[in-house]
């Protein structure tokens, strides 16, 4: 199926590695113009099709700067995929995490996405055609097993409830604004150095390997029996960008491997 995105012109944040790197060069294979932003640009040299950024998408400038360059490049922003996201896990629970705790998870999690989008707006609303945005959220927005992710869970609550507002209001103007919810991905998030099965492993005393199946047991475990690829989640996206689905506006689309097992 031709997805109509050839010569479209789409931003990508955190587009190195992981979910937004697949994003990357699905976007590229399909013919789109794709300016990607992340702090260190190595996964996206020599790509073609993509111009690589360097920029920190944490601070109040980023955003809009990473924007701003597919804007002076190409004259318009047709795709925007919000794929900025962190999570540190909060393993001493509720009242160990603090303000400034909350705070980080808000500005990478919610506000990296607000400055983009509003960046990509402004551009969009002069354009005949314009756009799509698809949002990165996750189940942890409105599945949250244990207090661990609390911060963040609250974060991506909030970045959902933008996609919908904003869909309602950008709707009549041409631009559609929906959300992808990953369950846990194969990405350094969940298994890579640092990530939560390392951070699990430590805490409690045991290998990454078993950290990793004791945790997913404790949420319930997939239906499939395995992790979401990031392959996968970009397929999705790339169908959301697409006008092949033009009609489709503030809906959140869920991608867990049946992790979540209610209405």
């Amino acid at each position: 199926m031709d997805l109509e995105l050839s010569g479209k012109v789409a931003v990508v944040t955190a587009a190195s590695k992981g979910i937004g790197l697949a994003v990357t060069r699905a976007l590229a294979a399909e013919g789109a113009r794709v300016v990607a932003g992340a702090r260190g640009t190595g996964g996206l040299t020599d790509l073609p099709g993509v111009t690589p950024v360097a920029v920190d998408l944490g601070t109040r400038e980023g955003p809009a700067a990473l924007v701003g360059r597919a804007i002076a490049d190409h004259g318009r922003v047709d795709v925007l995929v919000n794929n900025m996201g962190a999570v540190k896990l909060r393993l001493d629970g509720f009242l160990a995490t603090t303000d400034d705790d909350f705070a980080w998870a808000m500005e990478m999690n919610f506000f990296s996405a607000l400055r983009a989008t509003r960046a990509a707006v402004t551009q969009m609303v002069k354009q005949p055609a314009g756009g799509a945005i698809v949002n990165m959220v996750s189940v942890n927005a409105f599945f949250q097993p244990d207090g661990g992710t609390i911060d963040y869970g609250a974060a991506k609550a909030a970045l959902l409830n933008l996609t919908k507002s904003l869909a309602q209001e950008l709707g009549p103007r041409g631009i559609r604004v929906n959300a992808i919810s990953p369950g846990p991905v194969s990405t350094d998030l969940w298994l890579g150095e640092g990530g939560v099965a390392q951070t699990v492993a430590k805490a409690s005393g045991v290998d990454a390997d078993t950290a990793r199946a004791r945790v997913v047991a404790s949420i319930g475990g997939f239906a499939t029996g395995r992790f979401t690829k990031p392959e996968e989640v970009a397929a999705l996206a790339l169908m959301l960008a697409s006008p092949r689905t033009g009609n489709v506006t503030g809906a959140n689309f869920v991608i867990d491997g049946g992790l979540i097992k209610t209405f």
